[in-house]
């Protein structure tokens, strides 16, 4: 009898099944270090306790996307180990901060099920829950994952797609509790750029770019733990190469954001995304953001600031997405649309 985990497969999987999946995380000041290290990370909020405390938080959290890296790490096991391709994300929600010492765990419950047409592999939506070491809820999720099956001759379940809202409610954005942004250092900062001076429909080129590297990306997918073959296993691919996860891209992208953006300090929510194309090392990623909405919160001198990231190989602005076919261009890695927060 094998003791060895093969992952499960598409057939494996029933709506409302709740998986709790190992091992159980404590996020220290290394972590912080190591994501600064691989990314161009500079927001302030993230990078000083001093700012942090300005702003009524208690020191620096984590940065958003260290929260989400982990508790998205600890889903693939259970999720993505046998999977085609990672196809979404939407209702997303940064619930409270992560701080130094917290321990994390991941939850997720299948909501959806839906065969392909080939027979082959179908998809599976998970609402996946990050808590931490006092039972509260730091993040949660939606995804669809394009997963393989184990049998093609296994029968098809009944096809569940859940109704998913396109964006977040401005009014569902949850605030961390003291933050202000009344007193804020725009100098230490590092940009004059307040919520008032963004027009909806602005697009603002990043202008920096960062040539993936082989090592980089894939230490750090094993800092979140992420056990997805073709991360690792160059034969796991027809074609002998490595795919960069793509929560790297997230993460470079929004780091490359910095520079137009440097104000846009806290992710609160995710309200889609698409990895459009793979991405491999070699690939320079540039950025470019389009501001789509705006909202007024109730915390002092904070507003909420929705943001289109688009993450491209080559040029980062300048041409369609899309071709005619409606198709994402193979320049196009990233389309991914966020609420965050910013000084008014």
């Amino acid at each position: 009898m094998t003791k060895t985990n093969p992952g499960r497969f598409f057939e494996d999987y029933k709506v409302g099944q709740v998986i709790r999946h190992a091992v159980p995380r404590t996020i220290a000041e290394g972590e912080r270090a190591l994501y600064h290290a691989l990314y161009p990370a500079r927001h302030a909020l993230y990078s000083s306790d001093e700012f942090a405390a300005d702003c009524g938080l208690d020191g620096s959290p984590m940065d958003d996307l260290i929260a989400f890296h982990v508790v998205f790490g600890k889903t693939v096991p259970d999720i993505s180990l046998n999977a085609v391709a990672n196809l979404g994300y939407a209702e997303g929600r940064w619930l409270r901060p992560v701080m130094p010492g917290d321990t994390l765990h991941s939850e997720s419950e299948v909501i959806g099920l839906k065969q392909n047409s080939n027979g082959k592999s179908g998809v599976v939506y998970v609402r996946t829950r990050g808590v931490n070491q006092v039972g509260e809820t730091v993040l949660e999720y939606v995804r669809w994952v394009m997963v393989r099956k184990r049998d093609q001759d296994a029968d098809a379940p009944e096809t569940v797609i859940p109704e998913l809202a396109a964006v977040v409610d401005p009014a569902d954005l949850i605030i961390p509790e003291g933050l202000s942004f009344a007193s804020y250092d725009f100098e230490l900062a590092g940009e004059p750029h307040r919520w008032s001076d963004y027009a909806i429909g602005e697009k603002i080129d990043h202008v920096d770019g960062v040539t993936i590297e082989e090592a980089e990306h894939m230490l750090a997918t094993r800092l979140w733990q992420n056990t997805a073959k073709v991360h690792f296993d160059a034969t796991n691919r027809d074609d002998g190469k490595r795919l960069i996860y793509g929560g790297h891209i997230i993460s470079m992208a929004r780091a490359l954001s910095f520079n137009g953006l440097a104000n846009a300090q806290m992710i609160v929510a995710l309200n889609g995304g698409a990895h459009a194309n793979p991405c491999f090392a070699g690939d320079t990623v540039r950025a470019w953001s389009e501001v789509l909405d705006k909202a007024e919160t109730a915390a002092p001198g904070v507003g909420a600031i929705r943001l289109r990231l688009i993450a491209t190989k080559g040029d980062s602005a300048g041409f369609p997405l899309k071709g005619d076919d409606g198709k994402y261009l193979p320049e196009v890695l990233l389309d991914l649309d966020y609420w965050a927060l910013m000084p008014t």
